[in-house]
C-alpha cells in the first residue's frame, strides 16, 4: 500500500462526464489499496469566467476606478475549486467510496498576503494523513488557501499544480501524479516534430528548465517545490481509459516520471528542445562603463515586476563605453521602454533600441554538464540552415539561443533532430 496524491486539471474536469471518468481512475488507486488524496482545478473555461466577472463589476456600477479589492477577487475566483472538489466527492460516493471534499482554509495551507498570487507558507498535512489512514478519499480545492488576514488567498493561475506537489510533501506521499491532457513530457512539442519521443524519465532540474522555457505540461513553481521536497512526479493522461492494462501499475505507470537525477541511469547528453515565442529584445547603446550602471538599469525594470531574461554586454575597445541587450516579453516592452525612459539620467545611456517578434529556443540535458561540444552542434546545425542568432545564453544544463520568430519551427526540428532525440 503507497500514499499517493492525484491531481487533475481543468480539461480533465471540464464537465459532469469527465468528472465521472476522473472518479474512475480514483477508484483504481483505492481498489488497489493505496491511501489516497486528491487535487482539483476549476472546470475548464470557469476561472476565466469568474476573473471576468470580478473585471467587469466597476464598470457595471460606473466607479470612477477600474481597481478591486484582491481579497474579495481571491474570494470569487476561488469558487471554482470548490465547486469541482464538490462534484467529484458527490461522484466517488455514488461508488460506494467514502470521500469528502475540503477548501485550502480546512486543512489548512497557510499562505503569505499576497492576495492573487500568494505562496505557500505551512500546510498542517495531520488530519488529511488521519483520514486517509482510515480509509477516507480527500478531494482538495486546489489553487487557494488561507492568508494571515484568516482570508482565502489564491496562489496565481496554475496554482493548482503547486498545490498539489505541496500536499504531496506534506503528507508523505509516495508519488504525486498529475493528470492532464496529454500523456507525459516529450523530447519537444510534438505538434511541431511528430517524432518527438514521449521521455520515461526526466530530472526535476531539466523539467524546470523546460517548465521555465515554454513547456506547459508543469507550472514551475509546482516542479520548484517537487525539486526542493524531492517528490517524484508522475505526469500521466486522464483521458486514457482507467481501466486499460498497466495503468495500475503502481512501479511502472504510463506517463513520465520527474525525479531526483540519481534515479535515471543512463544519462542522454540532451534531453528536450524547448521554446518561447514573443519574446523581445531591447537594446540601449553607449552606456558608460562604470559600476553601478546594471543595477541602475535591471533594479526599476524588477520593481515594475517586468522579468528579464536573456542579458549580453558589449564593451568598446577602449573601455570607456558599453552596449547592454537583454530579452523581456514581447508584452512588456512598452512598460519597460517607459521605465528605462524614466531613468535615463540615472542610467546614462545614448539611445534605446528594441525589436519583438523573437522565439528563444533551448537546448537542455544535465548529461551536457560531462560533454563537450553540445553548443557548436546547435550552432552548426542552425548555420547549416541558415538561421541566424541574436544571443546566447548558458548554463550547466542549458544553451538558449534567440533567433527570428518565422525560424522558429525549422530551429526546433533541426536542433531535435541534430542531436538524435528523433523516434527510431
Amino acid at each position: 500500500m503507497a500514499r499517493i496524491v492525484m491531481k487533475f486539471g481543468g480539461t480533465s474536469v471540464a464537465d459532469l462526464d469527465r468528472i465521472k471518468n476522473v472518479a474512475r481512475h480514483v477508484k483504481r488507486e483505492v481498489d488497489a489499496g493505496h491511501e489516497v488524496a486528491v487535487v482539483v482545478s476549476a472546470m475548464s473555461g470557469k476561472t476565466n469566467e469568474l476573473v471576468g466577472w470580478v473585471q467587469g463589476m466597476p464598470k457595471v456600477v460606473g466607479g470612477d476606478s477600474p481597481f478591486y479589492d484582491a481579497r474579495e477577487y481571491d474570494a470569487i475566483v476561488a469558487s471554482g475549486e470548490q465547486v469541482t472538489s464538490g462534484l467529484l466527492a458527490i461522484a466517488l460516493q455514488a461508488m460506494d467510496i467514502n470521500a469528502r471534499s475540503w477548501q485550502g482554509w480546512q486543512i489548512p495551507i497557510r499562505t503569505d498576503n499576497a492576495h492573487g498570487a500568494a505562496r505557500i507558507l505551512e500546510i498542517d498535512g495531520a488530519d488529511i494523513v488521519k483520514r486517509m489512514g482510515e480509509g477516507q478519499v480527500a478531494v482538495i480545492a486546489g489553487f487557494q488557501g488561507l492568508g494571515p488576514d484568516n482570508r482565502v488567498a489564491t496562489l496565481g493561475r496554475g496554482g493548482s499544480d503547486t498545490s498539489a506537489v505541496a500536499i504531496a510533501a506534506a503528507v508523505k506521499a509516495d508519488r504525486c501524479d498529475i493528470y492532464t491532457d496529454v500523456d507525459g513530457v516529450y523530447t519537444t512539442d510534438p505538434r511541431i516534430v511528430p517524432q518527438a519521443r514521449r521521455l520515461k524519465k526526466i530530472a526535476f532540474e531539466e523539467m524546470l528548465e523546460m517548465a521555465s522555457l515554454g513547456a506547459k505540461v508543469l507550472q514551475v513553481r509546482s516542479v520548484e517545490l517537487a525539486m526542493v521536497f524531492k517528490v517524484r512526479t508522475f505526469v500521466r493522461s486522464s483521458f486514457e481509459d482507467p481501466d486499460a492494462p498497466g495503468m495500475g501499475d503502481f512501479l511502472n505507470p504510463p506517463g513520465t516520471l520527474i525525479c531526483d537525477e540519481e534515479e535515471i541511469v543512463e544519462q542522454e547528453v540532451v534531453t528536450g528542445i524547448a521554446y518561447a515565442k514573443d519574446e523581445a529584445q531591447i537594446s540601449l547603446r553607449r552606456l558608460a562603463d562604470r559600476p553601478g550602471v546594471s543595477a541602475a538599469i535591471f533594479g526599476p525594470l524588477a520593481e515594475s515586476h517586468i522579468n528579464v531574461d536573456m542579458i549580453v554586454q558589449n564593451i568598446s575597445e577602449d573601455g570607456s563605453k558599453t552596449d547592454m541587450t537583454f530579452t523581456v516579453p514581447s508584452g512588456d516592452v512598452e512598460k519597460a521602454i517607459k521605465v528605462l525612459g524614466e531613468n535615463k539620467d540615472k542610467i546614462g545611456y545614448d539611445v534605446v533600441q528594441n525589436e519583438s517578434g523573437l522565439v528563444k529556443v533551448s537546448v537542455i540535458g544535465i548529461g551536457m554538464r560531462s560533454h563537450a561540444g553540445v553548443a557548436a552542434t546547435a550552432f552548426k546545425a542552425l548555420a547549416d540552415k541558415g538561421i541566424n542568432i541574436k544571443a546566447i545564453t548558458t548554463s550547466e544544463i542549458k544553451i538558449s539561443i534567440l533567433i527570428d520568430g518565422p525560424y522558429a519551427e525549422l530551429a526546433v526540428r533541426t536542433l531535435h533532430s541534430c542531436y538524435g532525440l528523433d523516434k527510431n
